[in-house]
């Protein structure tokens, strides 16, 4: 093995501590001192290190979404779509492709409550054979705002009050008064919905529409839903206020203890979809996220099954850093002209780039799985070895 050559570092590859250059640490209790009683030297360098990784620990949080909890696992096909997609991981029934999914509460910061009153997000990555394919929705199927104009107003309302830092109902109600696009979405969230009982009985949705185009270049219009095996279960007012008091972390806890036990959660997925050519036999428009595609009219396709059934390995790397974005498409999968899908196709790697910085899709979890090239050089924290002419 050439000794030069960068390798990532396990924490179990030295049978010893050491720094973080690989030199033997030989007290890992006590400060260099002069004397007994001190003062400490400037020169103990473990300590200064140790003393300023720990200081640099806190990444900054999500803006929305900073609660969350991540599993893996794999998705398999079930049902042919090949007549709608070209997609390479939907090719044929019995196709299973590695996934990671992460969920959460949208508003409220990394460490509240899992019993809170919120929308909740279901995201997940599929490492896909012709790349990273982000299904980035909520478990609502509907948003409070069709354009993305509003939507830091719309979060705005729903954070807490600048001055108290507490949030007040009266500061959501009073925005969306003079949004009665929002009046959908809010009979979810003043619903049982609102407060879902753990994140394995809960059903997810891409909310915006997609475009599927297959081989011979036919689009049509797509929307995602996740169904949850186990059924969808929710908590009163009252439950949640019991559950959020004895454990902030509940459904984090149900998530990780119940595959650990190998009740692995399970979903199935089902997609609608619109031709774009008949579009007009509808009296509403199909990219108004604000509305839902009647499954009487729209009927639900089944696609395939989600499963998890694997923890993460360490919740920093593979959830604090764990970046969604949906850019991130494969061939035969795009966007819609849904006015929110478009911006958040910007906004969402613009904030990975700012929490994670301009290499964030180097961090393993990531990172996709197939080969890939690109030429972006340099930057801080590159440390993929590439040893290629520039082209």
């Amino acid at each position: 093995m050439d000794p030069y050559k960068y390798r990532p570092s396990s924490a179990f590859d030295s049978p010893f501590m050491t720094t973080n250059s690989g030199t033997p640490i030989y007290n890992n209790d006590s400060s260099l001192t002069v004397g007994s009683r001190g003062p400490v030297l400037l020169e103990d360098y473990h300590l200064v290190e140790k003393l300023a990784n720990f200081d640099r620990e806190r990444i900054p949080e999500r803006v929305v979404h900073a609660r969350g909890a991540s599993a893996k696992g794999f998705f398999e096909v079930t049902h042919d779509i090949s007549h709608l997609t070209c997609a390479d991981f939907l090719r044929s029934p019995g196709v299973q492709t590695p996934v990671i999914v992460r969920f959460s509460t949208v508003i409220h910061e990394r460490g509240s409550p899992e019993t809170i009153r919120d929308p909740r997000g279901f995201a997940t990555k599929f490492y896909t054979r012709e790349g990273n394919f982000d299904l980035v929705g909520n478990n609502f199927p509907v948003f409070f705002v069709r354009d993305a104009m509003k939507f830091p107003d719309a979060i705005h309302a729903f954070k807490p009050n600048p001055k108290s830092h507490i949030q007040e109902n009266w500061r959501i109600l009073d925005f969306f008064s003079h949004h009665p696009e929002s009046l959908n979405t809010f009979t979810f969230f003043y619903d049982d919905l609102g407060i879902p009982q753990d994140y394995r009985h809960m059903e997810g949705s891409s909310v915006s529409a997609y475009t599927l185009i297959n081989k011979a270049g036919k689009v049509h219009y797509v929307m995602f839903h996740w169904k949850p095996t186990c059924g969808v279960k929710c908590l009163t007012d009252e439950e949640a206020i019991k559950i959020g008091g004895a454990n902030h972390s509940h459904a984090t806890q149900d998530l990780y203890d119940s595959i650990a036990a190998g009740n692995y959660p399970e979903w199935k997925l089902f997609i609608q979809t619109i031709d774009p050519d008949h579009e007009d036999r509808f009296d509403f428009d199909p990219l108004d996220l604000t509305k839902t595609w009647p499954e009487d009219i729209v009927p639900l396709q089944p696609v395939g099954r989600l499963v998890l059934n694997k923890n993460i390995d360490n919740f920093f790397a593979e959830n604090e850093q764990l970046a969604f974005d949906p850019g991130n498409m494969v061939p035969g999968i795009y966007y819609s002209d849904d006015k929110m899908l478009q911006t958040r196709t910007f906004a969402y790697a613009d904030t990975h780039r700012h929490r994670l910085g301009p290499n964030y899709k180097q961090l393993p979890v990531n990172a996709p799985k197939c080969a890939h090239h690109n030429n972006h050089y340099d930057g801080f924290m590159n440390f993929m070895h590439r040893d290629d002419e520039v082209h």
